[in-house]
């Protein structure tokens, strides 16, 4: 049984035994072949190193992710759902005899969940779902964007 093996530079000491058995004496010098050292050579075209770099980052590293044209803008408007409102009402607004106010003046009221107690919510807009449960939970909701206020 070997202990210890020999590496192939140790044998190709001798005259003219520059290449290691690599073929040319140029190819074995650096990392011409590789296309450089570290990541380089791992362009999406060069296909040098891909599945080193998939295998190291997965498939999301090569192309282009998210949105990529210039006209198109991200909704940033604040939503909130009546059931977040149920669940948190202490932290949104203040109770006031039997109904709770609360200011959600920059959110849109979305529909989703029960109301169980009276709210008078101020709010940018709202859902036509949000405003019958809100309607039927007797509270009401004054929308910002036009003034108006929907006794419900």
């Amino acid at each position: 049984m070997k202990l210890k093996k020999r590496r192939k530079s140790s044998r190709m000491h001798g005259q003219n035994m520059g290449s290691h058995g690599r073929g040319a004496r140029k190819k074995g010098k650096g990392t011409g072949h590789r296309g450089g050292k570290g990541m380089s050579g791992s362009g999406k075209r060069a296909d040098h190193k891909k599945t080193l770099i998939t295998a190291k980052y997965g498939h999301s590293y090569f192309g282009k992710q998210g949105i990529t044209s210039r006209g198109t803008k991200k909704d940033k408007r604040k939503r909130i759902n009546l059931q977040d409102i149920e669940q948190n009402l202490a932290k949104y607004g203040k109770k006031t005899g039997e109904k709770w106010e609360i200011d959600l003046k920059n959110y849109k009221i979305l529909g989703k969940g029960e109301v169980k107690n009276k709210l008078i919510i101020k709010a940018k807009e709202a859902s036509k779902s949000a405003i019958d449960k809100i309607k039927k939970g007797g509270g009401e909701i004054i929308l910002k964007n036009n003034g108006t206020k929907k006794d419900i």
